[in-house]
């Protein structure tokens, strides 16, 4: 039975990142609950059922990067190099001139890496109107309308739907959300933009990200 229990554990890798902490919780109750000699099969068939809905969800949100093109921009012609330090590296950070397309490609990079499937790839501006206009680029080069694959949500404002992988907000309200989910888990990746304003607000979010990274979401 302990094997049956570990193969469970192991599959929550393949779930979506805000089921994981839910699902170990039950399932350690119900290793507790074997230890002790109390029924649990229907316990764990339940939880069992739970942990397939999870890892049905990250297979419906996977997204064909095979089809993603990138214009001509400086940050396009060094993506494969971008690539390969997200793929190696937890935090990244990157640096170029205004106009480069780090606002806009980075998001896409992540997505064509396969990110964005077991969580969101939360993309922060300084701006309400920022965010917005980005969310809207990125969506029209994805071929996508403005609230499926590519979302946004500021002040009074949301459109953010269930198969939503790319989330472009203001910093403001990545800051709101650590009130009901301190660990950020809804997100696979967060990209801090314009981080080189320092304003409060920015350094406030330089503390989050340093828990979500603890964390190990990415």
């Amino acid at each position: 039975m302990s094997r049956q229990f570990q193969s469970l554990y192991q599959r929550l890798d393949e779930c979506l990142i805000s089921d994981r902490f839910k699902l170990r919780q039950k399932l350690g109750n119900l290793s507790r609950r074997a230890e002790q000699g109390k029924p649990f099969d229907k316990l764990l068939a339940d939880t069992e059922a739970l942990i397939t809905e999870s890892e049905a969800a990250v297979t419906a949100r996977a997204y064909d990067g095979q089809s993603i093109t990138f214009p001509d921009l400086p940050v396009s012609s060094r993506r494969d190099e971008i690539a390969e330090a997200i793929q190696n590296n937890q935090v990244v950070v990157i640096a170029g001139e205004t106009g480069s397309g780090k606002t806009t490609q980075l998001p896409k990079i992540c997505l064509q890496l396969g990110l964005g499937t077991k969580g969101l790839i939360g993309h922060t501006q300084p701006r309400r109107l920022a965010a917005r206009t980005v969310a809207n680029r990125i969506a029209e080069e994805l071929g996508s309308s403005l609230g499926s694959t590519v979302g946004y949500q500021v002040r009074f404002t949301e459109q953010v739907a269930e198969n939503t992988q790319i989330k472009l907000m203001t910093d403001g309200i990545l800051l709101a959300e650590t009130q009901r989910d301190r660990y950020l888990e809804k997100y696979q990746v967060l990209i801090i933009d314009e981080a080189h304003e320092r304003s409060l607000n920015i350094d406030f979010c330089w503390v989050i990200y340093g828990r979500f990274c603890r964390s190990g979401l990415i």
